[in-house]
Order: structure tokens, then sequence, then C-alpha cells
């Protein structure tokens, strides 16, 4: 193939062999700059594949829990016809199911022992269609919630701060007193621990609590249900979702989604993630920009060749892009080598850290200290393809001054002592 033969030399001055101690030593630093930039890319793509990774593993732990979208009376107090509320909202497509609920903060007690807890009055033939937990419990821990009968099942962790077992007698404060002649005072009610679940986010283990809908509905004095939880086919469409239901909806009705719910945690790893690359983007960077330093030293060697290929009538511009290309190689083959290996390792990370692990004898993510045990790792196309396009510009930017500095060269001056 006939290619220009700017592309032919600038191809040959990257594999410049090391005839001489100059080549060689040129070689070698085109090379460390090429290093450079794999490292830089492999390890941008790795780091953001596992901090997606994480947030993944922590977003679904949480949705285990609780649903995409809920829609409460703006008062507070109970709907006035939940069943209705639902039936409008499962009109819309992106919905799959809905479920009535009471939610309440409350104090648990047993013994000495007093913790704050959330308690969510369900409906346990309902609430599978909301939440995977329940879909989880529905065969095992939900049929025991039965209306009248007070049963309450609480979260793993909550279970073992209050030091209390499946059939152990407990007692919930509601937060609202009851009036009495001698005063206000707290209106308590005993109830029997009928089960234990484990969601495996500590915020809903050791904070949450599980009741029948009708009696949640009795214990803190509302008519009926205050709010009715939706799922979704989408769970990245909640806030659009939400969105559509205010309008679709009638009443006087509030409606909040999870990213919502949630969103300070959300903006906190939105911003390590965007800090994170910031921060990597400069190893990048800075393997970049060492092409500069082999780009120059490859024109002060070449300065006798340079001058010939003018004298046979090669232009500024030829001169210019021959540099250009020499110094884009580089940075290509270092930015294709840098996501090869940062794609090889994050899709193989779950057997990386482990064999890491045995040979140095050592726990990265102990399962007594961190949520999660395992490493995960979920690389994404909106990630990698900015890193990569980045890496390139750099390169190219970096190739712009060295090969403007080879296309002034004058022939009568490089060819004097020659």
């Amino acid at each position: 193939m006939n290619w220009p033969y700017e592309l032919q030399i600038g191809w040959r001055y990257t594999r410049a062999g090391r005839a001489t101690r100059r080549n060689g030593f040129i070689s070698f630093i085109s090379g460390v700059s090429m290093l450079g930039i794999a490292l830089g890319v492999a390890a941008l793509i790795i780091v953001l594949s596992v901090m997606n990774g994480f947030q993944k593993e922590v977003r679904d732990r949480m949705l285990s829990v609780i649903s995409h979208v809920e829609v409460y009376a703006a008062d507070g107090q109970a709907l006035p016809d939940w069943r209705a509320v639902a039936e409008q909202a499962a009109r819309h497509p992106q919905v799959r199911g809905a479920a009535p609920y009471v939610s309440a903060q409350a104090l648990i007690a047993h013994g000495e022992l007093m913790r704050g807890a959330l308690v969510r009055g369900i409906s346990p033939a309902e609430e599978p269609q909301v939440t995977p937990l329940a879909q989880q419990l529905k065969d095992t821990v939900l049929p025991r919630l039965v209306a009248g009968e007070w049963g309450i099942v609480l979260g793993g962790e909550l279970a073992r701060a209050l030091g209390v077992r499946e059939g152990d007698k407990i007692t919930v404060v509601a937060p609202s007193g009851q009036v009495t002649p001698a005063g206000v005072v707290p209106r308590l009610k005993q109830m029997t621990v009928v089960g234990t679940f484990e969601a495996g986010h500590y915020e809903y283990d050791s904070a949450l609590a599980l009741m029948h809908l009708d009696d949640a509905a009795k214990l803190f004095r509302v008519e009926g249900p205050t709010g009715v939880q939706l799922r979704l086919a989408d769970v990245h469409r909640a806030r659009e979702v939400a969105g559509e239901l205010a309008q679709m909806l009638t009443g006087s009705l509030l409606i909040s989604d999870w990213t919502r719910q949630n969103r300070n945690w959300f903006a906190a790893v939105q911003l390590e993630k965007r800090m994170m690359f910031i921060i990597l983007t400069l190893i990048v960077a800075v393997a970049a920009f060492n092409l500069v330093s082999t780009l120059v030293m490859t024109v002060t060697d070449k300065r006798a060749d340079i001058a010939i290929l003018r004298t046979l009538g090669a232009s500024p511009a030829s001169i210019m892009g021959i540099f250009m290309v020499q110094g884009a190689t580089s940075g290509v083959i270092g930015t294709a080598s840098g996501l090869l290996l940062g794609l090889a390792v994050a899709f193989n990370i779950d057997v990386i850290v482990p064999a890491i692990e045995r040979a140095f004898n050592a726990s990265f993510l102990p399962s007594s200290i961190y949520l999660i045990s395992r490493m995960p790792s979920d690389p994404q196309a909106s990630d990698i393809v900015p890193i990569v396009a980045i890496s390139l510009v750099l390169a190219f930017v970096a190739t712009l001054y060295p090969s403007w500095r080879a296309s002034r060269v004058q022939p009568a001056e490089a060819l004097r002592y020659e």
C-alpha cells in the first residue's frame, strides 16, 4: 500500500533502533512515556470500575429493602383510598408493582436496652411486589405477620443490639404520647419477635422493623396506609417517573424517589469518582507530556535528516506531520495497551484479588468490618470512552510544540557542520 511518506518516516522514527547510544536513549525515553500512559489509563479504568462496582453493590442492597418510588399524603395522615392511588399509578408503563405502607419512628426496648428504629407497617400479601427482601421472606417470615397478633420482624443487627431472638417479647414506644388525667404518658405496646432478616445493608439491618399494616395503623393512630410504594421496570428512571406521576395522580400527594431519599450518599460517591478521575488523569498527563522531551531529543538528533528532506522539497507542514505521527503513534500504543490491561484486570478482579490475598495471607475487605467482603467491579463505557479520548488528546497536544520546532529548522543551518 502506498502510504504518505510522512506516515512512513514517522513510523520509522517511532521504532528507532539502538544503533547509537543517543538513539538507544531516545528509544528508552519513548518506551517509558508509552508505559506511563498505559499504566495511567489502566489505573483510571480499574479504579473507576471498582468504584462503580461498590456503588452498584450498595445500591442493589439498598433497593432490596426500599421501593423505587413512594407516594404519600402531604399532611402525613392516611390516604383516603390507597387502592385508587395504586390503580392510577399502575397506568404508567414503568410501574410494575404497588403496596401500601405505614411508616413511623419509634423506640424499641428489651430489658434495659433501647434502640431507635424505623417501623414500617406492611401488607404481607402486597409487599413482595415492591421489594426483593419481601420476595425472599414471603414464604418464611412474612406469613407470621398476622393482624391482631402483634408480631414484629427485626433487622439482624437491631436484634443483636437488643439481645433478642425469635419468640422474645419487646416493647415498642410510639412517638406521640397518650393524654390521661395524670398527664401525657408514652404509648407502649408489647410485641413478639416473629423473625429477623439480613438485607446486607447495615443502615437497614440495624434500624428497620417490619410489622403488619393493620397493627401499625392502630399503634400509630392512623386510619389506614399513609402511602403507597411503587416498583419500576427501570430503576434508573425513578426521578423521571416520579415527575410524570406527579402530573398523573390527583389529590394532595407528595412523591419521592429513591435517589432523593439517599441524595447525600449518591452525591458523595459522585464527588469521589470525579476527584479520583481528576487525580489519576494527572498521571496520564505527566506521561503524555514526557513525549515532549522525547520528540525534542528526536528533533535535535534528526536535524540533518530534516534538512535533507527540506532540500528535496518537503514542506514545513510535512516535517511537522512526520513528528506528529511519531508522537501520536506512541500515544495510541500506550493508550491501547492501557485499555487492554485495565479491562483485563477490571473484568477479572474477582479472581485477581483473592489470588493476591492468598499469596500474602491478607484480607483487603474483612467481612467483620466492611459491608462488602469481595472486590466488585463494573466497567462502564461512559467512563472508559472519556478516559481513552483524554489520553489520545493529551498525547496529540504534546506533539504540537516539538513538531512545530522541527518544521522551523533551516536546511543551511542544519547542514553547516555536517
